[in-house]
C-alpha cells in the first residue's frame, strides 16, 4: 500500500526542527501575516527563508499557509508576501480565499495550491471543483467518515487528511461565533475559541456542550493507507515543539508499520482521551474538555520529547572518496543516496617524516559526521605512499564537502518560480449601486404565502419547495444543504427541484459550483463562500455565477469600495448562523428525546439550535437589524433578509419595514457591519 506523507506544524522554527528531525515529510507553517493562526509565534520572511532551506535539506517540503480571508485593503500586501514566498522557493501555497488564489496565480507561474479546509470542501464534486481552478490538492473537512474520504480520493486530486489534534466543534470555514462576540474572526486567523467555553442546553452551568475531544487516527493507519490518502495532517501550529516532537514520532512509526507510542501522545495534550468518531462514523463519545490531570501529565514527558529532536536525524548516507597524491591538491568527492555529487580540493601533501597516512587513518576522520543528515556508507581511497596529511586538514575537506553537499540538496530541493508584479483590478467595472431588491430567505413552506406577497426574492429550502405550488419559478432560489451527508442523495433532490421548475440555486460551499452548472441551474454565492474582496468577485464573474452574498464579517464602508459585474447584497436581518456543526451538542448533552433546541453560554444568553438531520445551525442571539440605517448601506444591489422561526405576520412587517424604512428597535445586532473584525 502507498505510504501518506506525514505532514507536520510548525508555529515555530524549534517546533519546524522537531517535525523534522521527528521524520516529518512536509510541514505547513506560516508568515506574521494571512495565517489561519495569527496567534502562533509563526515567521518572518528572513525565518521562513531559513525554514525553506532546513526542510529542503532534507528532502521534506513546506507548505505555507496563506489560508485567510483578505480585504481590498489587504491585496497590495498579499500579492507582495507571496510573491516573496515564491522567491525564496516555498513548495505550495494553502489557501482558502478564492481572491487569494487569483492572485496567487496572476503573481507567481504555475503555482502549487492546496485547498484550505476553511474551503469547507467535503464532497467529490467539491474536489472537482478545486481541481478545475489549478488547486493540486483539497484538505478535507475534519467531519468525513473514511467512506466520504475515499470517494474524494478516486477524483484525481491529491487528498489530506486530519489524523491529529484539535476538533473544532464547527465545520471550518464556517464558524462565526468568535468574530461575532468579539471581532476574533476564524476566517482571519484570530479565533478565540469561546466554544471551548461553558455552553449547555440542559442548565448544567459547568458543562461545556460544544468542546469535542483531541482527533487521534494513529490506530488507524492501514485503512488510511487503503483509502489512498496523499498526506497525513497534524494540527497544532499553536502547541508546543514536544507536541510536534510527540506526534511525528507516533505517525511516523504507524506510517513505517510499528506500533505508535500512545501513551506519551496523550500524555503531551489531550482533552480527555482522544477521539476518531468521524472518522468511524460513530458520533457517540467524541465531547471532551481540557482536564487538570491532562495539563499535568506532560510535565513528566516533556524532557523526554525534547531528547527525540536534540539532534539532526540521519536521513540519507554519504559515501566519499577520496585522492590523496603527491604534489596535488588532496581531493575529496562526496556523493549522497539521491545521487547528489560534489568535489572539493585542500592542501598538497607532505612527505611523511613518520607515520604516513594510510586508509584506516582517512576512514576515523571522514566518519566523524556528526551533527549532520549523513550516516557514512563506504570511503573509497586512493593514496599514494609516503605522504602525510594531518587531521585538520581532512576534517576541514569533510566539512567543506558536506556543506556543499548540503547546499547542492537545498537548491535541487527548492523549486524556483517567475514572478510578475501585481496588478490592482482598478479597470474592474465600478457602478455604485443602489438596493433594488429584497430577498427573503424563509425555512418552512409555512411562510411561503408571505414571503409572496412582500419579497422580489425568495429562497427556500430544497426539500420544502418540492412539495409547494407555484407558478413564478424566477423569484425562487433554492437552498441546498449547508453540509452533504451524501452528495448522490443531494443531487438527485435538486434534479427533482430543476424538474419542478426551479431555475436558480443557493451555493453554500464551493460542491454546489460544480453541482449547479452540471445540472443546469443559475448561479448565487451565498455567505458561505466567504466572499470579501474584489478579486472574489471577478473568479465568480468568471465562473458565470449572477449574484453572490457578502460575508457578513465585512464592515460597510469596506463592501461600499467593492468593485464587482456581478450582483452582490448582504445578509440585512435575522438571527446569524455562526455555527455549522455536524455533532449535534444538545444530542450528546441531553438526547433528541429532551431537546429544547437551545444552548445557554456562561453570560446567560441563550443560541437556537436549528436541526437539520445530518447537522445543525447555531444562531446569534441577538437579531441583526437594519432596517433603520438602509441610508448607510451602499454599493449592494439587494438585501437578504433571513428568517428561521418567525411568524408570517412578522415577515410581511419586516419585508415591509426594510422595503419602506423601519423604525428603530432595541436588544438588537448590527453585526460586524461598523466595528469590522481584528486584522
Amino acid at each position: 500500500m502507498h505510504t501518506p506523507e506525514i505532514l507536520a506544524p510548525a508555529g515555530s522554527m524549534e517546533s519546524l526542527e522537531a517535525a523534522l528531525r521527528c521524520g516529518a515529510d512536509a510541514v505547513y507553517a506560516g508568515g506574521s501575516l494571512f495565517s489561519a493562526r495569527q496567534n502562533a509565534s509563526n515567521f518572518t520572511l528572513p525565518e521562513l527563508e531559513q525554514a525553506v532551506r532546513k526542510c529542503h535539506l532534507y528532502g521534506a517540503k513546506l507548505h505555507l499557509a496563506v489560508n485567510t480571508v483578505i480585504f481590498d485593503s489587504q491585496t497590495e500586501e498579499f500579492a507582495e508576501f507571496v510573491k516573496q514566498a515564491a522567491e525564496i522557493g516555498i513548495d505550495a501555497y494553502i489557501v482558502q480565499d478564492l481572491g487569494a488564489m487569483n492572485i496567487i496565480k496572476e503573481v507567481v507561474s504555475s503555482p502549487v495550491l492546496h485547498a484550505s479546509t476553511q474551503m469547507t470542501i467535503h464532497t467529490p464534486h467539491g474536489a472537482e471543483f478545486a481541481r478545475s481552478l489549478g488547486f493540486q490538492r483539497v484538505v478535507l473537512a475534519r467531519e468525513l467518515n473514511k467512506t466520504q474520504i475515499k470517494s474524494i480520493c478516486n477524483k484525481n486530486i491529491e487528498t489530506e487528511v486530519f489524523v491529529h489534534g484539535a476538533l473544532c466543534m464547527s465545520v471550518s470555514g464556517q464558524c462565526y461565533l468568535s468574530s461575532v462576540i468579539g471581532q476574533r474572526s476564524a476566517n482571519k486567523g484570530m479565533c478565540a475559541q469561546p466554544c471551548r467555553l461553558p455552553f449547555t442546553s440542559c442548565d448544567r452551568k459547568d458543562d461545556c456542550a460544544l468542546s469535542l475531544k483531541d482527533l487521534s487516527l494513529a490506530e488507524r493507519m492501514d485503512e488510511l493507507k487503503s483509502l489512498g490518502v496523499t498526506s497525513l495532517k497534524i494540527e497544532g501550529r499553536m502547541k508546543r515543539p514536544e507536541y510536534v516532537a510527540a506526534a511525528v514520532t507516533a505517525f511516523r512509526a504507524a506510517a513505517d508499520g510499528n506500533p505508535p507510542d500512545l501513551k506519551n501522545l496523550r500524555a503531551v495534550f489531550s482533552r480527555s482521551g482522544f477521539t476518531d468518531g468521524y472518522f468511524t462514523g460513530s458520533l457517540n463519545n467524541m465531547f471532551g474538555t481540557r482536564k487538570k490531570e491532562d495539563v499535568t501529565s506532560a510535565k513528566d514527558v516533556l524532557p523526554s520529547l525534547r531528547q527525540l529532536y536534540k539532534n539532526e536525524r540521519k536521513s540519507d548516507s554519504i559515501n566519499f572518496k577520496a585522492s590523496i597524491h603527491r604534489d596535488k591538491p588532496l581531493s575529496l568527492s562526496a556523493i549522497d543516496g539521491n545521487k547528489n555529487s560534489v568535489t572539493v580540493y585542500g592542501a598538497v601533501p607532505d612527505t611523511a617524516l613518520r607515520k604516513p597516512i594510510d586508509e584506516a587513518f582517512l576512514s576515523r576522520q571522514l566518519s566523524k559526521l556528526g551533527d549532520t543528515i549523513f550516516t557514512l556508507s563506504g570511503i573509497e581511497a586512493e593514496i599514494e605512499d609516503g605522504l602525510a596529511v594531518s587531521a585538520k586538514d581532512i576534517n576541514e575537506l569533510r566539512r567543506n564537502a558536506v556543506n556543499l553537499l548540503s547546499e547542492k540538496r537545498i537548491s535541487k530541493n527548492t523549486p524556483v518560480y517567475k514572478t510578475t508584479d501585481y496588478i490592482k483590478k482598478e479597470n474592474f467595472k465600478y457602478n455604485k449601486k443602489n438596493i433594488s431588491e429584497v430577498r427573503v430567505r424563509i425555512s418552512s413552506k409555512k411562510q411561503m404565502d408571505s414571503a409572496l406577497t412582500a419579497a422580489d426574492k425568495i429562497i427556500i429550502p430544497a426539500k420544502e419547495f418540492l412539495d409547494l405550488n407555484i407558478t413564478d419559478f424566477n423569484k425562487i432560489i433554492i437552498e441546498p444543504p449547508r453540509f452533504i451527508s451524501d452528495e448522490k442523495e443531494t443531487c438527485f433532490l435538486l434534479q427533482k427541484c430543476l424538474q419542478k421548475g426551479a431555475l436558480n440555486l443557493l451555493c453554500c460551499n464551493p460542491a454546489y459550483i460544480k453541482i449547479g452548472k452540471d445540472i443546469g441551474f443559475k448561479l448565487h454565492g451565498d455567505f458561505g463562500l466567504n466572499i470579501t474582496n474584489t478579486e472574489s468577485l471577478y473568479v465568480l464573474n468568471e465562473l458565470g455565477l449572477e449574484s453572490a452574498v457578502l460575508s457578513f464579517e465585512m464592515k460597510l464602508s469596506s463592501i461600499e469600495k467593492l468593485r464587482s459585474e456581478i450582483n452582490t447584497g448582504i445578509i440585512a436581518y435575522g438571527h446569524l448562523p455562526v455555527m455549522l456543526m455536524k455533532n449535534c451538542p444538545v444530542k450528546n448533552e441531553s438526547g433528541c428525546s429532551n431537546c429544547r433546541k437551545k444552548l445557554t453560554d456562561r453570560t446567560g444568553r441563550t443560541y437556537s439550535v436549528v436541526c437539520h438531520g445530518n447537522y445543525t445551525e447555531l444562531l446569534n442571539p441577538k437579531c441583526l437589524y437594519m432596517a433603520d440605517r438602509l441610508n448607510e448601506i451602499k454599493n449592494v444591489d439587494f438585501l437578504t433578509l433571513y428568517f428561521t422561526d418567525e411568524s408570517p405576520e412578522e415577515i410581511g412587517h419586516i419585508v415591509n419595514l426594510y422595503k419602506n424604512g423601519g423604525e428603530k428597535r432595541n436588544n438588537i445586532t448590527r453585526g460586524l457591519y461598523y466595528r469590522g473584525v481584528l486584522i
